[in-house]
């Protein structure tokens, strides 16, 4: 079959390790030329590796003149894919445990990050009458998950910024959806484990199997499915103002 993505150049924030590689490597793998962002070089140079053709650019996406910089830098491109996966997983606490600072620096990431992605690119997919938004949500932004009321709440609002920002610029050919992961075996679930374990005294072992039950097929999703996934929203001329459950049955409507 044909890479689907040829011609396209597709820039993926957050992409130095964990989801953000798997996606940059599922475009990669499609034909598309993928922009690897990042706050540190090292983590985006081993994805580049991975990748047959990608360009590496270093940025903070929750510092608007970083993202300025990123944005003047990589002027000579035609980004026709923004793939927001930048975040920050937050602290596990009660939300009375919580200091301001914690609850910011998620914000800051997860949402702000987004917003002044898209406002740096966005406007150049409008005046091409063409591209796709892609901001990588959560289940965990539509339903209880004790302990994580910052990352729930900001993924809520990454919900919220997709749906209104695809009705603001939609009848400009610009597409713009979110996709909502559920748990994901990696690293950062295992960190998650070990913290609710602490929180709850008890092992990590049964810290997973509780959060794995919620799964209708009994298992956490792949980073691989995540890249996956997003390929397969981009081929969908229709999606529009969508979220997709990729949650293997955490999330049932």
């Amino acid at each position: 079959m044909p890479e689907r993505l040829t011609g396209r150049t597709a820039l993926v924030s957050g992409a130095g390790n964990g989801l953000g590689r798997a996606i940059a490597r599922a475009l990669d793998a499609e034909g598309a030329r993928v922009v690897l962002v990042g706050r540190r070089r090292e983590p985006l140079l081993d994805t580049l590796a991975a990748l047959g053709s990608a360009r590496v650019a270093t940025a903070d996406v929750s510092d608007p003149a970083s993202v300025d910089a990123l944005r003047h830098e990589l002027r000579d491109e035609q980004v026709s894919i923004l793939v927001n996966n930048a975040g920050v997983a937050g602290p596990v606490k009660q939300l009375t445990e919580i200091e301001p600072h914690e609850w910011d620096e998620v914000f800051a990431v997860n949402v702000r990050g987004v917003y002044l992605m898209c406002r740096a690119f966005v406007p150049g997919m409008v005046a091409r009458a063409s591209g796709d938004v892609i901001n990588v949500a959560s289940v965990t932004g539509k339903r209880p998950l004790p302990g994580r009321t910052p990352y729930a709440a900001s993924k809520t609002a990454v919900h919220g910024l997709t749906v209104t920002l695809g009705s603001e610029v939609g009848t400009a050919g610009v597409r713009v959806n979110s996709l909502s992961p559920g748990p994901v075996a990696g690293p950062r679930m295992e960190r998650n484990f070990r913290l609710e374990a602490e929180r709850s005294g008890i092992t990590v072992e049964e810290a997973e199997r509780a959060f794995v039950s919620r799964s209708s097929l009994g298992r956490m999703v792949t980073e691989t499915e995540v890249g996956d996934a997003v390929v397969a929203m981009l081929g969908m001329g229709g999606l529009h103002c969508a979220d997709i459950d990729l949650s293997a049955g955490m999330v049932a409507r």
